[in-house]
Parts: structure tokens; C-alpha cells; sequence
């Protein structure tokens, strides 16, 4: 094989485990192949020209010939050169076993680890992130971006419609069943008992409980006076069978008398004895329920008893649907009390933030400690994300892939020293023939 053969040799990139060839990677390697035809070109032309000028210095030409020469033969020397470094980033050249070719393919592997140092110790460190953040100012930023006029919507729309999407994918019957376990449980390990005592206890002391007692005797006066007959009727029942019914009869017409005189009575009286009995009454269940067992343990079995029905479990359940369909309706509607407040809780953080130093410099410290936390507690995954990505890259391929992206810049290299290489051949010609005649 010609060094004009190897050298312009470019097969079809393979796709290879961990590494994909983009039709833009396609793009670049016709513009690797078009530099490398030219580069091995001007290789063929400085050959030529070394050819026929040395032919021509030969046959007496004149001077001319020799400094023609002597430029084509460094030009020369200098395409080869070039061209034997950059080929050997990427292969053997002629497929010779040489020291130190074919650098990406054999040390693919060192490479993914030093640049996942590179990378952990330039840009994952605690140092760096925090002076980066701090010097970007991102609250100052974030304020005045939530500030300006439509970000504070735009934010709002996206929360609603992520909202949506959270709430479409969770399923009812599972929500539904972590609420109403979350619910039974704290319910059952939060004693009722003592708060509920010491509650009675200051409404009883406050006196808060008069309006609820003054309506209850208002509401049995009513029900006596709009249910005489009724009343005399079910004292009647209770009486002797043997007793004459007119005996009956008064009986029950004095019982329902005393009974509605009783009732008047304590309404009408704010100091009636059954008022102070109901007080004293309220008095001691309140501190029986702060600190008689007995009366704890009951009203505990009570809790737990109420808590286990299937009606007050449905109930719990039931909660989730309501608040579910309550948010999603806020959440669709561009105007509900949602997310207006949420749009001007928006703006005026953003309003916040843009002006106000203290905290923008409490909320840059927050996400520099929140950053550092995670380049500190995560740098060894991140950069072993790295170093085996490129382990896991067919060496060929991975070649081939680096080469379509930085082989066009190379081929320069080459068209450079053939170049440079003539016009240093040139000047040492020169400056040999000025010193030597």
C-alpha cells in the first residue's frame, strides 16, 4: 500500500456500543476526508517539484534549480513529518507496530480517567462552584427575571400544568389509602383526651359554655311547649294498668306542667341551681379527662373506636377526591384565587430578590452550600460517570469518532509543515549558500 493510499484511506464509521455517529459526525468526516486529499496533495506536489528541480539543477539549469530543491525536499520532510504525528494519534502508520502510535485507541482508557480527574479537581470542587455562583449572582438574577412582566406567569402556567400531570398519573385508590393511613395513625397516637380537658377547662372558666347551655333549654322549652300531648301520652304509658285513666290522665298533665315550669325556670333565671350543677359538672369531667386514667382510658377506647368504623374511614378517604378535584379545578382556571396568589407571591419574591441585598446574599449562600453538598457527596459518581462512559467506547470507533470532530484542524498541521517546512528549507539553503560563497 502507497503512503498516498494509507494516508487517504477513510472507511465508514461503524457504530459501536457507547459511541453513535450523528449525521452531523457524518458531515465532519467528509470534511476530514475533502483536508486530507488536499493535504496529501500538496505532499505530491512538493514531491514533484523536489523531482523536477533536482532534474533541473542536474542539467545546468542555473542556481535557481538548487534553491527550488532544497525548499521542495524541506517541504517534503515536513508533510511527512506531520503527517506521521497526526496519524499516529489515531493508528499505527502502515499498520507498523511503532512505540507510541495509535495514542487514542491504546490509552482510551487513561485518558477517560484523566479527564474525569480533570474535571472533579477544575470544576467539581467546593472552591470553584461556590466563587462561580457567587460571582454569577444568581438570586440577584432570578429576582429580576420573576420580576419582569410575564415570567410570573409563565411560571405559574408550568406549575399548574406539572401539578396536572402529578395528579393524573398518582392513582385515587392509593393516595386515598396512604392519607387515610397517615390520618388513622397520627389520630391514634395523639392523645384526645388531656387537650380536649384542658380546652373544657378554660371554655368552662371563660364561661364560653353558657350560650351552648341558654340554647339547648331554649330549644327543649320549644319542643315541651309544640309537643304537649305527646308528653302526657308517654307519662301515661308508664302508669299502674290498675289506675283509673282520668287519674292517668292528671298525672301526666302534672308531670308535663312541672316539667315545662322547670325548664322556664332555668331559662329564664341565669342563676338557677341546674345551671350551677351543669357548670360544676363541666367543671369535673374537664379535669377527670386531664388526670383521671379511668376517664383518659375510656375516651381513648372511644377515639379508637370511632376511628375504626367504616364510615369515618370513607370519610378520611373522601377527603383526598375533594381536595384533588379543588386543585385541579384552581389549576386549570387562569383566574382562580390559586394562581393569582401564587402569580403575585411570584413577583414579589422576584421583586425581593432584585432588591434586596441580604437576602439575595442568604439565598446565594443557601444554593452554594447546596451545590457544595452535592459536588462534595457526588464528585466520585460523576466523574466515574465519565471515566466509564469512555471505558465502555470501542477503541476504533471512539477513534474514528474523534477524529471527525478534530481531524479537519489537524490536517492544518500537516498543510503547515509542508509549508513552513519549504520556507525553512528555503532560508537554511540561503543562508548556507551566503555563508559557503
Amino acid at each position: 500500500m502507497t503512503l498516498d493510499q494509507r494516508v487517504s484511506q477513510d472507511e465508514p464509521p461503524r457504530p459501536a456500543p457507547g459511541v453513535s455517529f450523528t449525521a452531523a459526525d457524518e458531515e465532519k468526516h467528509r470534511g476530514v476526508r475533502r483536508m486530507k486529499a488536499f493535504a496529501t496533495g500538496l505532499l505530491a506536489f512538493a514531491t514533484l517539484v523536489f523531482a523536477l528541480a533536482t532534474w533541473a539543477d542536474a542539467a545546468g539549469a542555473g542556481a535557481w534549480a538548487g534553491y527550488v530543491a532544497a525548499a521542495a525536499e524541506a517541504g517534503m520532510v515536513g508533510a511527512l513529518a506531520d503527517w506521521f504525528a497526526v496519524t499516529a494519534l489515531f493508528r499505527r502508520p502502515f499498520g507498523l507496530p511503532i512505540p507510541h502510535t495509535a495514542i487514542i485507541p491504546t490509552k482510551k482508557d487513561a485518558f477517560g480517567r484523566s479527564l474525569g480527574d480533570f474535571v472533579g479537581d477544575n470544576f467539581l470542587s467546593a472552591p470553584v462552584v461556590r466563587a462561580r455562583l457567587g460571582a454569577i449572582g444568581v438570586a440577584r438574577r432570578l429576582g429580576e427575571w420573576l420580576a419582569a412582566p410575564g415570567s410570573a406567569e409563565r411560571v405559574t402556567k408550568e406549575a399548574a400544568a406539572a401539578l396536572r400531570g402529578v395528579l393524573a398519573v398518582l392513582r385515587d385508590e392509593d393516595i386515598q389509602a396512604v392519607v387515610g393511613e397517615a390520618v388513622t395513625r397520627r389520630a391514634a397516637a395523639t392523645s384526645v383526651a388531656e387537650p380536649a380537658g384542658r380546652l373544657l377547662a378554660r371554655v368552662v372558666g371563660d364561661g364560653g359554655h353558657h350560650g351552648v347551655v341558654d340554647l339547648i333549654i331554649v330549644r327543649a322549652h320549644h319542643w315541651l311547649s309544640a309537643h304537649h300531648e305527646e308528653v302526657v301520652q308517654r307519662v301515661t304509658a308508664k302508669t299502674p294498668g290498675w289506675t283509673p285513666k282520668f287519674v292517668d290522665h292528671q298525672v301526666g298533665e302534672r308531670v308535663y306542667k312541672e316539667l315545662l315550669r322547670f325548664v322556664t325556670d332555668v331559662r329564664d333565671n341565669p342563676a338557677h341551681a341546674a345551671r350551677g350543677a351543669v357548670d360544676d359538672f363541666l367543671a369535673e369531667f374537664a379535669d377527670e379527662l386531664q388526670h383521671d386514667p379511668d376517664t383518659i382510658a375510656r375516651v381513648e377506647r372511644a377515639k379508637a373506636d370511632l376511628l375504626a368504623r367504616d364510615e369515618v374511614q370513607d370519610l378520611i378517604a373522601s377527603a383526598w377526591t375533594a381536595v384533588r378535584t379543588l386543585v385541579l379545578t384552581a389549576a386549570e382556571d387562569e383566574d382562580s384565587e390559586l394562581r393569582q396568589r401564587l402569580r403575585d407571591a411570584l413577583r414579589r419574591l422576584g421583586q425581593r430578590l432584585a432588591t434586596d441585598a441580604r437576602l439575595q446574599a442568604k439565598t446565594d449562600g443557601w444554593l452554594q452550600d447546596a451545590a457544595q453538598y452535592v459536588v462534595e457527596t457526588y464528585r466520585e459518581e460523576i466523574t466515574s460517570l465519565i471515566s466509564d462512559t469512555v471505558a465502555g467506547w470501542d477503541a476504533d470507533d471512539a477513534s474514528r469518532k474523534i477524529e471527525a470532530n478534530v481531524g479537519r484542524d489537524l490536517q492544518f498541521i500537516r498543510i503547515n509543515g509542508t509549508v513552513v517546512g519549504a520556507l525553512a528549507g528555503l532560508l537554511i539553503h540561503t543562508v548556507a549558500r551566503a555563508l559557503g560563497g
